[in-house]
């Protein structure tokens, strides 16, 4: 059964009436009859209705929507307001929570948690204090103090979580990030497959990077904080490394953190069993910087059947300085050109590896005009050195040795091209140098790409190669639009669920990127939270009267600010409806608005 409308003919009527109608099968196939004739129906007379036929029909009924009236609200459906008396309060932000709330549940993270941390003896569920923490990472990232004090009182999130602003402070956020740690392999593992799933993504292919993030204090409780190199150039404070795998296209695959003064190339076997243990053993192709490369690593990834595209050091492409200016070059894109070389003579270079040459016009002139510059600074303190020596004032070979070695390791891009010569003479010192620029010159610009890969054309292994950018943006996306630095927490175990919060943040902000994509966009998601972030809730307080004039209680109604051309535009391209309202509620004489 189903509910029909009908529209009586005749000029200008405008009536509606209903009508109930069965549909059933006869020899001449479907067929509908009226059962009864409804006249005219209020809205919810013929929801009522429409309920009805439902359930006659052995239909379940329809799960209520997150904003949807309780269906226990028989209240009236008009009051006598007093206008005079209409207020509005507490405007709260509602656009951008909405959208991360959205997000969550996109990438099905409330499922998943609620059924890994089952609510038990605590007053909010953990699952719940999770997504107010990543939630509030992606909108307006901050400290823990800042969420209670200022994020979550000032949002829409205690509609949408159902958490009273009473019951979020300091401790529960601390101890959120304390259970939530306990299910970083399970949440990578989730983020593995549901990402796949909406975005068709293939792991074939993984880029491996590491980054650096800092502390503010000392950390002297945690054996994790130590200096090392500092990719903030805060080599002052103490530091984790911090190592991330992503897809191709920039989506998290799964993240490690390790000591702050932790060497590059001693992470990459620990992130390869990581990565087969929970994804599988299958031949994948990494793609790391040069930073990470060692022997033993690329012999362990060969070991394990698996196959690598990688930068190598400067040293390597020195010895293949004889076949940059020889023919073969081709052009990826206007700019690069690269080509396939000539294994150098090493025996720890397998006869399965290719090299590939690589020369960008604008590193070209970025380096030599770098070159240039250090090659100026050597000169002028040669020359200083032979004048102190010619007045008497440099006087000791070794003070001489010393003052050069300083000089060098100021300008140690530039020392190459130098041979310098000091010697003793009746006189005293005498200091002279012979410069040879050609041999530097000809690297600048250029880089050398080592892989054990079948693929022969040089050109599909650059663009390969260059997608390690994305790794790289992943990075920056985190620290600056997710406020990964610098780390305020000093315990090990908080250090690393506030990583953590950063990382499900990460894959928040990425999903929303593929979203845009695929909505016609572009890919930037700030400017569109932003945007979102003006669309207010707020409290609209109606004064009720009565017939006769007098006061009675007081109606408040969450409502939300209705969009405006442009931001209607945006929801409509991502398919979203910001809903009218949230709630209603009744305020007795000499109440207190609820929060």
């Amino acid at each position: 059964m189903y509910l029909r409308k009908v529209r009586p003919r005749g000029r200008g009527n405008k009536q509606v009436y209903w009508e109930l109608v069965e549909s059933y099968r006869s020899a001449k196939g479907s067929r509908q009859r009226t059962v009864a004739y409804l006249g005219k129906l209020s809205r919810k007379e013929i929801n009522g209705w429409q309920t009805l036929s439902s359930r006659l029909n052995g239909q379940a009924p329809p799960t209520p929507g997150l904003f949807d009236p309780p269906a226990t609200d028989d209240g009236p459906e008009f009051e006598l307001v007093d206008l005079k008396n209409i207020a509005v309060q507490r405007p709260r932000n509602f656009g951008d929570a909405y959208l991360a709330w959205t997000l969550w549940r996109l990438l099905g993270l409330d499922d998943l948690l609620s059924r890994q941390m089952p609510a038990g003896r605590e007053e909010v569920p953990w699952a719940t204090v999770a997504a107010i923490l990543c939630i509030a990472r992606f909108c307006r990232p901050s400290s823990e103090l800042f969420i209670e004090n200022h994020f979550y009182p000032q949002s829409a999130l205690e509609d949408l979580v159902g958490v009273d602003t009473k019951q979020v402070h300091t401790d529960r956020l601390y101890a959120g990030l304390d259970e939530l740690l306990k299910q970083k392999k399970t949440i990578e593992q989730h983020l593995h497959q549901r990402l796949g799933q909406l975005f068709e993504l293939s792991y074939d292919l993984l880029l491996y990077d590491l980054t650096s993030t800092y502390f503010e204090g000392q950390c002297s409780a945690n054996p994790m904080a130590q200096r090392g190199y500092s990719r903030d150039s805060r080599p002052d404070c103490p530091q984790v490394v911090i190592a991330l795998v992503v897809t191709k296209e920039g989506y998290p695959v799964g993240y490690e953190v390790f000591d702050g003064n932790t060497a590059d190339s001693t992470t990459v076997q620990e992130i390869v069993e990581k990565v087969e243990s929970e994804h599988g053993k299958t031949g994948r192709i990494w793609v790391m910087d040069r930073g990470n490369v060692s022997e033993a690593n690329l012999s362990f990834i060969r070991g394990r059947g698996g196959r690598y595209i990688v930068g190598t050091p400067k040293a390597l492409l020195r010895q293949v300085r004889g076949q940059i200016s020889a023919e073969g070059w081709r052009e990826v894109r206007e700019g690069i050109q690269v080509k396939t070389v000539n294994c150098p003579d090493n025996e720890n270079i397998a006869s399965t590896e290719t090299m590939i040459l690589c020369r960008s016009d604008d590193r070209v002139e970025k380096e030599a005009a770098m070159l240039e510059r250090f090659v100026k600074r050597m000169e002028e303190g040669l020359e200083a050195m032979k004048k102190s020596a010619e007045k008497g004032r440099l006087k000791d070979i070794l003070a001489a040795h010393v003052r050069l070695g300083r000089l060098v390791d100021k300008n140690w891009r530039a020392a190459e091209c130098f041979a310098v010569k000091i010697e003793e003479k009746e006189g005293g010192l005498q200091i002279s140098w012979a410069k040879d620029e050609k041999k530097k010159r000809e690297l600048c610009g250029c880089y050398l790409l080592r892989t054990n890969l079948p693929e022969a054309d040089p050109v599909a292994l650059w663009q390969q190669y260059i997608q390690l950018v994305d790794a790289e943006w992943a990075f920056r996306i985190s620290k600056d639009e997710l406020g990964l630095r610098p780390i305020w927490h000093h315990h090990e175990k908080r250090v690393k669920g506030h990583i953590l919060v950063c990382f499900i943040a990460y894959a928040m902000w990425k999903t929303l990127s593929g979203w845009m994509k695929s909505s016609g966009l572009g890919e930037a998601p700030r400017p569109l939270v932003e945007e979102l972030a003006t669309i207010k809730s707020g409290d609209v307080l109606l004064p009720i009267r009565g017939v006769e004039g007098s006061t009675g209680p007081t109606l408040v109604v969450r409502c939300v600010t209705r969009p405006d051309e442009h931001q209607a535009a945006l929801l409509s391209r991502l398919g979203l409806t910001v809903p009218n309202q949230l709630k209603r509620f009744r305020l007795e004489e000499g109440m207190m608005p609820q929060s």
